[in-house]
């Protein structure tokens, strides 16, 4: 018995970092990033880059304001830009991408206490807050331009009833809508790394574009023209897996994932708005308390114990 050991928890250690798990997270996003450059051209990029370092100087500027430690250096800022990026569309202005950076580092992050206290997924409410205040701009979609469709704008395949974009023209990106949305292909590409490296679990994934696929069905829509079109799959796969936000047992993230595909497919087919990604996502992160205080794990002997202390009391 001299092997024993007994110590205070936690007992699973790793050598996971937040830096890490970022890292890993912006490598995974690169092929999108990537996708969207050929696609859209320069502009891109440099959206994309006006997004990462306005998120940065965000985080540094709060936490010198806040008198906190810098934290840009374990990479969250990085990633949120780049997610917030990849929610807008190419020709938005640059400036207003720098207010959405502003929301998404500022408001939601560091106001709640930093990394790890946000109630909600900041680049969602960035781009929902955008999308609230700058219709116009943030629905004024462009054609990529190795697309075989000769206009400068067209409506997003979610608009669209004519049959305009086929499967492989929604799986490969050949359709207008946000910058880093457009190519599945990408997008999968980088979740199947993320699950390799075991950063994300796919339970929420599965559960998100399967309940999906479900509800469209029984809707009478096209459940695969549905997968592939919108921001679900870049909202299934990056931010409905969210380690803050999400539930964190398998059972929560599943329900999650359920939650999400619901509320996503009710906004698309019976409100306004056409898509309901960003919107299922805020919602369901505001239940994820709920959620793992439902879904949360007894200790062992738990339920004895309760039922020794009710029956002492009855006594």
């Amino acid at each position: 018995m001299s092997n024993l050991t007994v110590s205070p928890s936690p007992h699973v250690r790793s050598n996971q970092t937040t830096a890490k798990i970022m890292l890993h997270v912006l490598i995974a996003l690169v092929p999108a990033m990537v996708m969207s450059a050929v696609q859209f051209g320069g502009r891109a990029l440099m959206l994309t880059g006006v997004c990462v370092l306005s998120a940065m100087l965000w985080e540094k500027l709060s936490c010198v304001i806040m008198k906190r430690p810098d934290s840009t250096d374990d990479l969250s800022a990085m990633v949120t830009g780049m997610l917030l990026a990849f929610n807008l569309p190419p020709s938005l202005p640059y400036w207003i991408a720098v207010i959405g950076s502003f929301i998404a580092i500022v408001i939601v992050k560091q106001i709640f206490g930093g990394l790890g206290q946000n109630f909600a997924n900041p680049a969602i409410v960035g781009r929902i807050v955008l999308m609230l205040s700058f219709t116009s701009e943030m629905t004024t979609w462009t054609m990529p331009a190795w697309s075989s469709v000769d206009v400068v704008s067209a409506p997003t395949p979610l608009r669209d009833d004519s049959g305009l974009y086929s499967y492989t023209d929604l799986f490969l990106g050949k359709c207008p809508g946000c910058m880093g949305e457009v190519c599945k292909a990408a997008l999968l590409l980088g979740g199947v790394y993320l699950v390799i490296m075991r950063i994300i679990h796919i339970h929420a994934p599965v559960a998100f574009v399967g309940t999906v696929f479900v509800f469209s069905w029984l809707a009478g829509k096209d459940p695969v023209y549905q997968i592939l079109s919108g921001g679900l799959i870049l909202g299934a796969v990056f931010m409905a897996t969210d380690y803050v936000t999400t539930p964190i047992t398998p059972k929560g993230k599943a329900i999650f994932g359920i939650g999400c595909g619901i509320i996503t497919c009710v906004i698309r087919f019976y409100a306004n708005y056409p898509e309901g990604v960003s919107f299922s996502i805020l919602i369901m992160n505001i239940a994820t308390p709920y959620i793992d205080m439902a879904t949360r794990k007894k200790p062992v002997g738990a339920d004895s114990e309760k039922k020794k202390k009710e029956a002492t009391h009855e006594k």
